[in-house]
């Protein structure tokens, strides 16, 4: 693994963000990028964003969004050739050092630093992340998305990076409680 390296998450189909900050990252001269899920279930440019990341050589894992796609009666197509890149991608990697995962390691829908309640989404405790993080002998640096909101955590053992979401700012969900995840800012994030 290089020693440095982009991590982008939540593309969710939004390709004209995807290339600003594709376009971000050579700047930097960043060489290496991991993709942590969610690629292309929104209404944008699903097809262009696939087009634009099949292109690439990430380093990328399966979100819950993207598992979605592939189930029978999603309503949200994707052409065959989508469907099996998506089919391949595991829903996490183990690097040197490091793992890549969409939610939790032990689910792709779970968020791991916001707990959310019937008074709505709060910071997750340190024994609600060690509990989510599981028993699991588990390298240094864990890289997550899910919640969409660019969120840097210390546990002690681990250092714990969502990047933000690269296309979606905002969104509603009904599980577990009626709730609205949202960045504040119109801006993709990456880290």
């Amino acid at each position: 693994m290089a020693d440095r390296f982009a991590a982008i998450a939540d593309i969710h189909g939004n390709r004209w963000a995807l290339e600003a900050v594709l376009a971000d990252i050579e700047c930097r001269g960043i060489r290496t990028v991991v993709n942590l899920g969610d690629h292309l279930f929104g209404p944008l440019d699903p097809d262009g964003t696939a087009a634009l990341l099949m292109r690439h050589q990430f380093v990328s894992i399966r979100g819950n969004q993207d598992r979605e796609l592939l189930e029978p009666g999603c309503t949200q197509t994707v052409t065959p050739d989508q469907a099996a890149w998506l089919a391949d991608m595991p829903p996490q990697a183990e690097l040197p050092g490091m793992l890549l995962f969409h939610g939790t390691p032990r689910s792709d829908a779970e968020y791991l630093t916001e707990t959310v309640g019937a008074g709505g989404v709060c910071l997750a405790t340190d024994d609600e992340i060690r509990s989510r993080l599981g028993a699991r002998n588990l390298p240094g640096l864990l890289l997550c998305g899910h919640t969409h909101i660019p969120r840097l955590v210390s546990t002690g053992a681990h250092l714990i990076v969502n990047p933000g979401s690269v296309g979606l700012q905002a969104y509603a969900d009904d599980q577990p409680w009626p709730h609205v995840m949202e960045t504040g800012s119109p801006h993709a994030r990456y880290a």
